[in-house]
């Protein structure tokens, strides 16, 4: 599924317009991640459109439970799950609703976990935790100097975190 279509699911699906432009901030995140990470990382075997797609599902449940857009809560990831799953959604892209928020986990994928960095990365957060999953899951990958992969990585986030102010700007939240 491209991020367009998975998108435009949601407005079919009657997200409003808020989470729709959340889900746009994070995509662009994502987005700026994949890229970064292809450039920086060339043998690096990563599902792209996973992430992508991921990134502009990751909080479908939010239509389910709207009080959830403005306060804190957790109900809306298996409810994204299961509504992602009952349209015929493969699994792995349904899951991401719940691992992006549950990342600490064991066993999430190193996708979900840069979907949820993304998620973290579009209003201009780090999150030294996540970033060190990342880090070693793409170490795992790639074998290499695990230095090198930090230092890279760390580059990458800094420079997708200080676009956070205009894109919080465009989100009405800024």
């Amino acid at each position: 599924m491209t991020p367009e279509v998975a998108l435009e699911l949601l407005c079919d699906l009657g997200a409003p317009r808020h989470l729709v432009l959340h889900h746009e901030l994070v995509l662009e995140a994502a987005g700026l991640l994949c890229s970064g990470l292809r450039g920086r990382f060339v043998d690096l075997d990563l599902d792209e459109s996973l992430i992508l797609a991921g990134a502009a599902l990751h909080d479908a449940g939010k239509i389910r439970f709207p009080e959830e857009l403005h306060e804190p809560g957790s109900r809306h990831e298996p409810a994204g799950r299961e509504l992602l799953l009952d349209l015929g959604i493969p699994g792995s892209l349904a899951q991401i609703c719940m691992d992006h928020a549950r990342w600490r986990r064991p066993g999430i994928g190193l996708e979900a976990l840069l979907v949820a960095l993304a998620d973290t990365l579009w209003k201009g957060r780090r999150s030294q935790e996540l970033e060190g999953l990342i880090q070693r899951a793409l170490h795992r990958r790639l074998g290499g100097d695990a230095w090198a992969i930090w230092l890279a990585l760390d580059d990458l986030c800094e420079a997708i975190a200080a676009g956070g102010d205009r894109r919080l700007a465009r989100s009405g939240a800024g």
